[in-house]
């Protein structure tokens, strides 16, 4: 490792000499200056991690010293020593962004230990930033994939409302990347440094919803044997993300329209209202007009969240992205598993475009990833895609049938393997019928005319087959 460079800038050589000798034992590259003036000077044509800076001297004094450093570079450590003590003095640099302040004579063990805390802490803000910088290139907004004009489209939104604070309600089917978007409009905006806390609404019971949400003080509950700060609190400052927002239980829209109005919140059993400064970003794959009508879900909430909306389209509804996606994924892969896979073959390619994807962008990057997995040459070729994409082309044949209503049967020239052709196409039938009755079994069985116990049967017959 490089030694850590240190300029000591004091009128007086004596306590020049010693600092000069003392950290030179302890391994410090040191650099010793009279005046303010020529330690500036100094640095601005040269690296320095930490300086140590008389308040005193003549000429520029250290607080003026130190104001200039960091406006030339903000992250570099300043420590102040002085041998007339004020506390205004001390206010006066602390605020200015010392690091420390000693008084002279000082405890040579304690500079010491502070200047080793000095260093850990500059290593800790550099984690802290190259962490931040690789959070914008995992979830900002270059992150996102695809070129077609619905997303196209997207991109602008979010860049647009990025700029804002105001309320987005994201809807789309499940697997779209409502929480990347989420997440890009976060990092690109000027929020990015403060919290992103992401909640799931139908993840959490009920009976514990309130609880993570807005936290409770100490004794609120059998149990709550200490404050405990919720999640709204903890973005403060940032961006909080409710995903499945229409799983919300009615008693709590009314505690989250009430924030969303007063921007404050109050714990369960607390007595006063905390302020909390909060983007809300909220997402959902139900049609949320439809849970508004029918009661399940407030109007008055809707409107609040519904400023701006953002509709992910489906990945069957902008096929042109499917080959970007696919390398993309590929790309991921190949370097998490070590791999040489330079990209995926014609045929392959042909049938990942042509299949349905009822698990959307999730559904397209399992199946990559297993393609990566299990490939052993150096492109993805069909015979490792799974068996849904693989037969798909032979469903889709079934479904266009011209002598029966509704299904043509055309076999490929390398044949099917029919029993699993026929269950793939009962599984995405009864899919299907799931999906149009809002995931109620008792209505999907209805209509695909089965009795309820035939419906339950053949999905835990595909329940375990998956």
């Amino acid at each position: 490792m490089a030694k850590a460079r240190i300029m000591v800038v004091d009128d007086e050589k004596s306590m020049r000499d010693f600092l000069g000798i003392m950290l030179r034992k302890e391994g410090y590259d040191v650099s010793g200056f009279t005046t303010a003036d020529s330690a500036l000077d100094f640095f601005r044509h040269n690296h320095c991690d930490i300086a140590i800076v008389d308040i005193k001297m003549p000429g520029m004094g250290g607080v003026e010293l130190l104001k200039k450093l960091k406006a030339l570079s903000p992250e570099v450590v300043v420590i102040m020593i002085t041998a007339y003590a004020s506390v205004d003095t001390a206010v006066e640099a602390m605020k200015a962004g010392a690091f420390d302040y000693f008084t002279k004579p000082f405890n040579v063990d304690e500079i010491k230990l502070n200047i080793k805390k000095a260093l850990e802490y500059k290593k800790l803000e550099k984690e802290n930033l190259l962490l931040k910088k690789d959070l914008k290139n995992r979830y900002g907004f270059k992150n996102l994939v695809g070129r077609s004009p619905r997303m196209v489209e997207i991109y602008g939104l979010i860049m647009t409302v990025a700029r804002t604070r105001t309320t987005v309600l994201i809807t789309g089917e499940s697997g779209t990347g409502k929480e990347l978007v989420a997440r890009a409009i976060h990092y690109e905006s000027s929020r990015k440094d403060k919290p992103f806390v992401a909640i799931n609404c139908g993840a959490i019971p009920e009976n514990l919803l309130e609880s993570e949400l807005f936290g409770y003080q100490k004794g609120a509950f059998t149990g709550a044997v200490a404050n405990k700060e919720g999640l709204v609190e903890q973005a403060d400052g940032g961006t909080l993300f409710l995903d499945e927002i229409t799983e919300m239980p009615p008693f709590l829209q009314v505690k989250l329209l009430r924030f969303i109005q007063e921007k404050n919140l109050r714990r369960i059993g607390g007595t006063s209202d905390i302020n909390v400064d909060v983007r809300l970003i909220a997402a959902t794959n139900k049609d949320v007009e439809k849970e508004v009508r029918e009661g399940r879900f407030r109007e008055d909430l809707f409107y609040r969240l519904n400023v701006i909306r953002i509709e992910v389209p489906p990945l069957r509804e902008r096929r042109d992205d499917i080959p970007v996606l696919a390398r993309h994924f590929v790309e991921k892969y190949s370097k998490e598993f070590g791999k040489d896979i330079k990209g995926i073959s014609e045929e392959a390619l042909k049938l990942l475009v042509e299949y349905d994807y009822t698990g959307n962008v999730r559904e397209l990057e399992n199946a990559i990833e297993r393609a990566v997995a299990l490939e052993t040459k150096d492109v993805i070729t069909p015979d490792v895609l799974p068996s849904s994409i693989r037969d798909n082309v032979s469903i889709r044949a079934l479904n266009t049938r011209k002598d029966v209503p509704g299904i043509v049967v055309e076999i490929p020239p390398d044949g099917i393997d029919l029993e699993k052709t026929v269950q793939n196409f009962e599984k995405a039938i009864i899919m299907d019928a799931l999906k149009k009755a809002g995931g109620v079994k008792k209505r999907a069985a209805e209509l695909l005319g089965l009795s309820f116990r035939s419906m339950r049967y053949k999905l835990s017959k595909y329940e375990q087959n998956d």
